[in-house]
């Protein structure tokens, strides 16, 4: 070997040792954060229990019993005592709608109301404690409330005759709105139906009754003042200590937030981002357009980080089942003159989703109606021919009926079942409503999260907040009881359905950690994995699975960082 062969070779192996030993040293380095004395639930399969586990910067280093992570500990290492308490991965909710979910926080609640007296008191309530001549804006309200399924104006104009007010529904899908807030939309009864969209009349008078279906709430929406940048960065704010003190790590955003990145990567840039954020730009009908394109591949070169990504487009293929807008493949069983309608021309549906799937970018559809999923499977099966592409994990939302011969199309399409538990607590609403609707046979096939996995589909769970709570506690109980809280009804509402606890918690962290790609390094609890995780003040495995939504989070960590302690 020649001199400056030799040389080289000396230098080469210098640095090799040295690097040997720094790596060897930081393997061996105290732990910036180690938790002790917990039932750790891992969804490691080849570790799934433990004692304790070690974090340094903002990943875990180890996973095992508490002598051997307390070998990690130095003086300076923080110590959290999990008192026998369960441990899990930190929620992941799949069907999110952050920043309105952030505002309807401080705005009128009419979840729990059982009828328009109900509402109307709690209207009063809200309208004594901020006086004014403003906007009356909220949600909650859902069909089983009334008689004929929809409200009316004349229950608001009671109460807030010369305000205008603006309520959502609990699925987002049907407003309602008094004589003020129409009169501000210029809405009369020569206003034409928009696309997509039905202003519901009197049949009498052809006058608007209130109600807004689908579309028909933007006529409105756009007489609405728009909130300052310092009110949606005070509601965010607002949202994400709600969210990480509900056991949650990261979202996916399905609608509405696309729009406010720039707001999400403010609190980034200052350090008050403490939820990780998977947006998907929401692409209306009828077409993909060149200008659609720009924006979404725009927003996947700015945003690939591990707080805020990008790269999904979210499709809205129908509507849903209390209002006749999910598109059915036979006429609703309650009234034969409905039967829904999709919302895209199906053929271009398939030619957007198949050009954005060509371009690498992942794809959710809302379809409910049991015609809306076998379109989506359809177009998906189509994507997947025309682009010679396996593995791309598309989505369908929702999925509240399906046809019998499309339950095993998940599994062999590699399509993710992105669905939400607490949609399907069997209340008034769902009975009485949504299983009218439906009709018997549909309603036999009500969600039927259990028959996808087991025919090889994967599932990942969310909330669809502000639909309902984002709470996911809630969510696991439905899944695993098909019941109310009370129990009801007996037996369960298509009771061969229901999940175990583990599979339900798997939903919302491996199972959610898979559909947004992200399996390699979030959703489990081990070595080289991101110290997102929870400790829980009851033992989900043990209780009573009624009692499971009594659950309270007691510590949150997001990035090796405490972000949420109980008091």
């Amino acid at each position: 070997m020649k001199p400056r062969s030799r040389i080289a070779a000396t230098v080469l192996l210098t640095i090799l040792l040295v690097a040997g030993n720094a790596a060897a040293q930081k393997k061996n380095s105290p732990a910036d954060t180690v938790i002790l004395h917990g039932k750790i639930y891992t969804l490691n399969s080849k570790q799934p229990w433990a004692e304790a586990l070690a974090i340094r910067g903002d990943r875990i280093v180890a996973v095992g019993s508490d002598t051997q992570v307390a070998k990690l500990q130095s003086k300076n290492t923080q110590v959290i005592d999990a008192t026998g308490r369960l441990v899990l991965p930190g929620f992941t909710d799949c069907h999110i709608h952050f920043i309105d979910g952030s505002f309807s926080l401080a705005r009128v609640n009419l979840e729990g109301a059982r009828d328009a007296v109900g509402i109307q008191k709690r209207l009063r309530e809200y309208g004594a404690a901020h006086p004014g001549s403003g906007w009356v804006l909220g949600r909650g309200w859902n069909y089983a409330m009334f008689p004929s399924s929809l409200p009316d104006k004349k229950i608001l104009d009671e109460v807030f005759p010369n305000r205008p007010a603006f309520l959502e529904g609990y699925d987002g899908h049907t407003y309602w709105a008094n004589s003020k807030a129409l009169e501000l939309a210029h809405i009369t009864k020569d206003t034409s139906n928009p696309a997509n969209g039905v202003i519901v009349r009197d049949p009498q008078t052809g006058e608007a009754t209130g109600a807004l279906k689908e579309a028909a709430q933007a006529l409105v929406a756009a007489a609405v003042p728009k909130p300052t940048r310092g009110e949606k960065l005070a509601a965010l704010r607002a949202g994400i200590h709600w969210a990480n003190e509900n056991g949650l790590t990261r979202v996916h955003s399905a609608g509405g937030d696309f729009e406010e990145f720039e707001l999400y990567d403010e609190l980034l840039r200052h350090d008050d981002l403490t939820l990780r954020f998977y947006i998907a730009y929401f692409q209306n009908p009828p077409e993909l357009r060149p200008q659609d394109i720009a924006k979404i591949e725009d927003a996947r070169k700015k945003y690939s980080g591990k707080w805020l990504s990008a790269g999904a487009v979210k499709f809205m293929i129908d509507g849903v089942v209390e209002s006749h807008t999910a598109a059915m493949l036979q006429p609703y069983s309650d009234d034969a003159s409905f039967q829904g309608k999709l919302f895209w021309d199906p053929e271009k549906y398939k030619s957007a989703i198949a050009e954005l799937d060509r371009r690498g970018l992942q794809i959710l559809t809302h379809a409910i109606g049991d015609s809306g999923v076998r379109t989506v499977l359809d177009g998906y099966e189509n994507m997947e021919k025309t682009n010679h592409t396996s593995g791309k994990r598309p989505r369908i939302e929702h999925i509240e009926t399906i046809s019998a011969q499309d339950i095993t199309r998940f599994g062999k399409l590699g399509v993710i079942a992105s669905m939400q538990p607490l949609h399907a607590y069997p209340d008034a609403n769902a009975l009485t409503v949504w299983a009218r609707n439906a009709g018997p046979d549909r309603a036999s096939r009500a969600w039927v999260w259990k028959s996808i996995a087991n025919n090889g589909g994967d599932l990942a769970f969310g909330s669809d907040w502000p639909v309902v709570t984002l709470n996911p506690f809630e969510g696991i109980q439905t899944a695993v009881t098909r019941q109310t809280a009370e129990g009801l009804p007996e037996g369960g509402f298509v009771p061969t359905e229901r999940l175990t606890v583990a599979d339900a918690i798997r939903g919302y962290t491996l199972g959610a950690a898979y559909a947004g790609f992200l399996e390699k390094t979030e959703g489990s609890l081990e070595p080289g994995r991101v110290a997102d995780l929870i400790i829980l003040s009851q033992n989900l495995f043990d209780v009573e699975p009624h009692s499971i939504n009594k659950t309270r989070v007691l510590t949150t960590v997001v990035g090796g960082r405490v972000v949420f302690q109980a008091r």
